[in-house]
């Protein structure tokens, strides 16, 4: 188990030396790596008996991205061109951290700036990414250690499913969980009730921090491999290893049960098959669509099988009567009424992660919710103004687009596109590793679309 707490230290101090030596891209080697495995991390160098560490070593994140963005600052060349969606962004932040300042809410100054971090650090990585000079950032090397992480994820998933128990029974992380969140392992088999099912089936978040992130974490796998293998004529060039991690993203979704991930996964590839107007693939869609409505319709008549497994899964989902589903609603319900009741916010800190550790969360289950009810309405429709942009922006510029340059833009349309459904369930930015390379890479489609003519041609100008 050691083995996660070192990658972590390893991949940062890589990293570092990267960023240090002039090659700033090299931050992405940490969020990859170090990120994705960062609670896995955490938890066992608390079991291991090194908590008084543990403070020394979650910074770490923060500490590489506000230095790659100072010396991305101090490396410009020329004022950058902005876009829309630069202002929109710089807005949402400002206007966050005017909540985060004045005396707004219940949330002490100390609570307000960690509910400042989690609702708007993500700006900062965002602007790091969106001040490379795109020549400089070599995006296959990065997209193929996604690759090799997918692959990593699905043989631990595999181990964990052959041994019905997830990695987290095992690296320590209830405790750290309950020492530093307090969260307890209310659910059966001694887990948290986000790794079982209502069904009785146990989910699976392989390394990532539990099923839900793992889930999403797939999505952006998904994205990559989409964006990676596909060629300006949109043939899908995809070789051994990809098919590798394409297997491992359909396993990883599949085990961690996360419905609204799993939703998420066939509409980006229903949509990526619109986009590059591949027939068969949506007419292969429309055919299993169709024959797994006829099978649920039919296992439905057979009462004997509505109570377990995966019928019963898709029951509850369908008729919002199992816990979870119940759960969501009511949060949401209890957001909406508090966004209906004080249009300008409760005040930073009063719903999602930080409020949730304090015992007093109010609404969440959603993160448009979580922003409205802590910064208002304004800030909800800021945020949801700037996800539909990034959308409608990809598609805009995903045909002018070749080489490298279109596989980043590939990425981030169909990544927006996947996690917009977790979004309405979920608080997906409190995922660093999702988070941090959501946001990096829409910075850098930004930067890409935003240099000089000259450099958005036809052929692709920043890899090799």
């Amino acid at each position: 188990m050691f083995i996660f707490p070192l990658i972590y230290i390893i991949s940062f101090i890589v990293a570092f030396r990267e960023v240090l030596k002039g090659n700033r891209a090299g931050v992405l080697i940490f969020l990859i790596f170090g990120l994705s495995i960062y609670t896995t991390a955490m938890s066992v160098a608390f079991m291991l008996g090194l908590k008084d560490i543990i403070p020394f070593l979650q910074p770490f994140k923060e500490i590489i991205i506000i230095t790659v963005f100072i010396l991305n600052i101090a490396a410009l060349k020329y004022r950058p061109r902005f876009h829309v969606i630069d202002y929109a962004i710089l807005g949402y932040l400002v206007y966050t951290i005017i909540y985060a300042i004045l005396p707004i809410g219940d949330q002490g100054l100390v609570n307000r700036l960690m509910a400042l971090k989690s609702t708007s650090f993500y700006i900062v990585v965002y602007f790091t990414g969106r001040l490379f000079d795109p020549k400089t950032v070599y995006i296959n090397k990065y997209f193929n250690y996604i690759i090799l992480l997918t692959i990593a994820a699905g043989a631990v998933l595999l181990v964990e499913v052959v041994a019905q128990s997830p990695l987290q029974f095992h690296s320590g992380y209830f405790d750290y969980s309950y020492y530093f969140f307090n969260l307890d392992a209310d659910g059966a088999f001694g887990l948290q009730t986000t790794f079982t099912s209502d069904s009785g089936l146990i989910r699976f978040a392989s390394f990532f921090t539990n099923p839900l992130e793992h889930a999403s974490a797939t999505l952006l796998a998904l994205a990559v491999i989409a964006g990676l293998y596909t060629r300006d004529d949109n043939k899908f060039n995809i070789n051994g290893m990809g098919i590798i991690a394409l297997g491992a993203s359909l396993l990883s979704i599949l085990f961690a049960l996360s419905r609204a991930p799993l939703a998420s996964y066939f509409i980006m590839i229903y949509i990526y098959a619109l986009i590059t107007k591949r027939k068969y693939i949506t007419n292969t869609i429309h055919v299993a669509f169709g024959l797994i409505a006829i099978y649920f319709v039919y296992q439905f008549f057979q009462f004997e099988n509505k109570q377990s497994g995966l019928i019963a899964v898709a029951m509850n989902t369908i008729d919002f009567s199992d816990p979870s589903s119940i759960g969501h609603i009511e949060q949401w319900a209890e957001g909406i009424l508090a966004m209906a009741q004080h249009p300008f916010g409760l005040g930073l800190g009063s719903s999602g992660r930080v409020a949730g550790s304090l015992g007093e969360n109010v609404g969440g289950e959603n993160q448009f919710i979580i922003i409205g009810v802590q910064a208002g309405v304004m800030a909800l429709l800021l945020y949801l103004y700037i996800y539909i942009l990034f959308i409608k922006t990809s598609l805009k510029w995903l045909p002018k687009l070749a080489g490298k340059e279109r596989k980043v833009c590939m990425t981030v349309l169909l990544l927006k596109i996947g996690l917009f459904i977790p979004l309405l369930t979920s608080e997906v930015e409190s995922s660093s590793y999702l988070s941090y390379m959501n946001w990096f890479l829409s910075g850098l489609l930004i930067s890409i679309i935003m240099q000089p003519k000259a450099t958005t041609q036809t052929q692709p100008v920043y890899d090799h």
